[in-house]
């Protein structure tokens, strides 16, 4: 709805200046660790070759006579003896350097099984009596340490403690936990503390429009400001204020704009940022923030899109699935029930989808007021686009009020975007400035889609498509209570491969007449068809879909059909979205499907006859759209004529037909609102 400004709190290096900063740790290089520490230790020390099996006799004949041992070594606990062959001597054995011993390579190089240690020592001695004292080998003991089994218990569990660290080290980041505690944090609520220290610039002055609801979030910041002056009197401050309304309209920022004025602690929270994978978090991070926001009062808590936690208990389209978020919702009921009186927090909640939320969150003492956040007018449109138009450089041919009335339906968002991709239009033009063509090609550009030049139709196609358009133009400019066309093209665009615009009028209630009207408009086009080529083709699909929704709506739900009666089988309260029931009878319905196919029929008819009255005005209008590709309201009024019911209170400002402007990739698109594609 309106500009969103930023804080001038960020502090960037100055250009140019030298501004080193340390290189950060990545926890995928202490994964590459690991396994290089695992793949070392297999290549390095899990292969190791082992001694050659022997027995005494060899050992005594081949190796003690030759003076070759350098040492025995009697391992106590397992009753083997290995033999340490000296340096030098390895080479003559040639069963070691089968089994890959290399020359100096310490051993053991051979071992071998006694009976007794006892009778080994003498057996030993008597191999030595003829070798001199000094020369004669010694025995030595020692246990056996096989390290290679332990090592291969300690490093998978090292291996699994390191890969835990790692993993809960990023959990504690993923979830906010740099407050300490990690992933048991897991509970406490992730919603943002806005106070004064952290300069919200939003105030209502950035809100353009809303009359109503500022009105409403005005009062209540005002109670927080000085609540005495109203809690002398008798009356209790609202407990909770809940934001409805369409998508873009500025629910949001108005919650940004309360914490902007208020100049009180305002904690921000989306509804599905309680629901989590863990049992039982969505409830503890409930209790969590209030316990917060009752610390802080007084102060605001904001809970966006609570639908995610609020919808309707029991009506849960996800059947099987466990109960989290209904828990959460019981929490959440809880603790706004258990504030005490005049105790300063206010929930505002924003939602567009208040038909799903249950009940009990919307009873007074919960959500005691509901503010409606409906889409702009035209006053307010005008509003917004000079809050959007404040940072762009506009030409001096901008009127803010034409920009207003091209723009009925849209929503803050959404002017927003026509500002924005005006902007990039001009810029793409090399302009200087951005001008009025430049923004109405934003609006086409955001309502139809871009354009596709580059398609490859048929002539024949193309015919049909031209006299398809002029169809719908033809009959809607017959008709009283047609909307006011702007523009015919058959120019593909998006998916459609033509479209007639219209600037649609304002109205808050629509007559049964006005429906019916806007019907035979829709069905102008296969009427076409099927009187100038005698066949109709799969152009008109939008068209019988918006016709068939448009017929069911006035028998079903406007009650306009004298047969069905005044009934409206709509449920405006959302309860019924699960139902597996309908509201009525089989016979009923047959005669819902009868009614409305009588609809469409009569205008279907209706539009064949405008049409025959006005062949030579249909071919004309058709046959210039071949020529052009972009027909106006001005052309159109040349063939068929000046319209009889040209309301001034109603007529809108149409653009004129502009110039072709310089080095732009679309025709010339001046006209705005569509409200009938192909």
């Amino acid at each position: 709805m309106a500009e969103n400004k930023q804080n001038d709190k960020f502090n960037f290096p100055p250009v140019g200046r030298n501004n080193p900063k340390k290189p950060r740790m990545n926890g995928y290089w202490a994964y590459i660790l690991i396994f290089a520490i695992i793949v070392g230790w297999q290549f390095f020390f899990s292969m190791p070759v082992t001694p050659e099996k022997t027995s005494w006799q060899k050992v005594k004949t081949t190796m003690l006579e030759k003076q070759e041992v350098a040492k025995l070594v009697a391992i106590s606990n397992t009753g083997e003896v290995d033999v340490y062959l000296k340096p030098d001597k390895i080479e003559n054995h040639a069963d070691l350097k089968a089994r890959g011993f290399k020359n100096n390579q310490k051993g053991p190089h051979y071992t071998f099984s006694v009976g007794s240690f006892d009778n080994f020592e003498q057996n030993v001695a008597e191999a030595q009596k003829d070798v001199p004292e000094g020369q004669r080998v010694e025995i030595f003991y020692e246990p056996e340490y096989d390290w290679t089994n332990i090592l291969s218990i300690l490093l998978p569990l090292l291996l699994f403690g390191g890969i835990w660290y790692l993993f809960f080290r990023r959990m504690n980041k993923s979830m906010g936990g740099g407050g300490g505690g990690g992933i048991f944090n897991v509970g406490k609520s992730k919603a943002k503390l806005f106070d004064k220290e952290s300069n919200v610039r939003t105030t209502f002055k950035d809100v353009a429009g809303l009359a109503e609801a500022k009105q409403e979030v005005e009062e209540i910041v005002s109670f927080l400001k000085s609540p005495d002056k109203y809690t002398k009197l008798g009356g209790k401050i609202p407990k909770g204020a809940l934001l409805v309304g369409p998508p873009g309209t500025g629910k949001t920022l108005l919650a940004k704009a309360m914490a902007g004025e208020a100049n009180v602690p305002f904690f921000s929270m989306s509804g599905s940022d309680f629901v989590e994978m863990f049992v039982g978090v969505g409830a503890s991070r409930v209790r969590d923030l209030f316990q917060q926001a009752k610390s802080k009062a007084p102060c605001i808590v904001f809970i966006d899109e609570i639908d995610a936690i609020g919808r309707a208990r029991g009506k849960n389209p996800n059947m099987g699935a466990n109960d989290e978020r209904e828990n959460t919702l019981n929490q959440l009921l809880t603790e706004m029930d258990g504030f005490e009186t005049n105790s300063g927090v206010i929930i505002i909640a924003a939602t567009n989808r208040a038909d799903i939320l249950d009940s009990a969150l919307l009873r007074a003492g919960r959500f005691d007021r509901q503010i409606n956040v409906d889409l702009p007018e035209l006053k307010d449109r005008e509003e917004i686009f000079k809050v959007h138009l404040k940072p762009l450089k506009l030409a001096e041919d901008i009127d803010v009020s034409f920009l207003a009335k091209q723009t009925p339906g849209f929503s803050g968002a959404d002017i927003a975007n026509v500002a924005n991709e005006a902007a990039l239009i001009a810029a793409r033009r090399n302009k200087d400035a951005v001008g009025r063509q430049d923004f109405l090609d934003a609006i086409d550009r955001i309502v139809g889609g871009l354009e596709n030049r580059s398609k490859v139709i048929k002539p024949s196609e193309k015919r049909n498509i031209a006299y398809h358009e002029a169809g719908h133009a033809t009959v809607s400019w017959m008709l009283e209570h047609a909307h006011p066309l702007l523009k015919v093209t058959i120019v593909p665009r998006g998916k459609a491969l033509g479209a007639a615009w219209y600037l649609p009028q304002e109205r808050q209630i629509t007559t049964k007449d006005q429906l019916l009207d806007q019907m035979c408009s829709l069905l102008g086009g296969r009427a076409a068809e099927e009187l100038v080529f005698g066949e109709i083709s799969t152009g008109a699909q939008n068209d019988l879909e918006r016709a068939t929704k448009q017929a069911y709506a006035m028998v079903s739900i406007f009650g306009m059909s004298e047969k069905v009666g005044m009934l409206s089988y709509y449920d405006s309260t959302g309860r019924s979205d699960f139902s597996f029931t309908k509201p009525y009878s089989e016979k009923t319905a047959e005669l819902i499907d009868e009614e409305a196919q009588a609809m469409i029929a009569a205008a279907y008819e209706r539009a064949k006859r405008i049409l025959a009255e006005h062949r030579e005005e249909h071919r004309q209008v058709a046959e210039l759209l071949i020529e052009k590709e972009v027909i106006f309201s001005d052309d159109l009024e040349r063939i068929l004529g000046k319209r009889p019911w040209s309301d001034e209170e109603e007529q809108q400002e149409a653009p004129d037909a502009p110039e072709a402007p310089e080095e732009t990739e679309s025709a010339a698109n001046d006209s705005i609102n569509t409200e009938n594609r192909e």
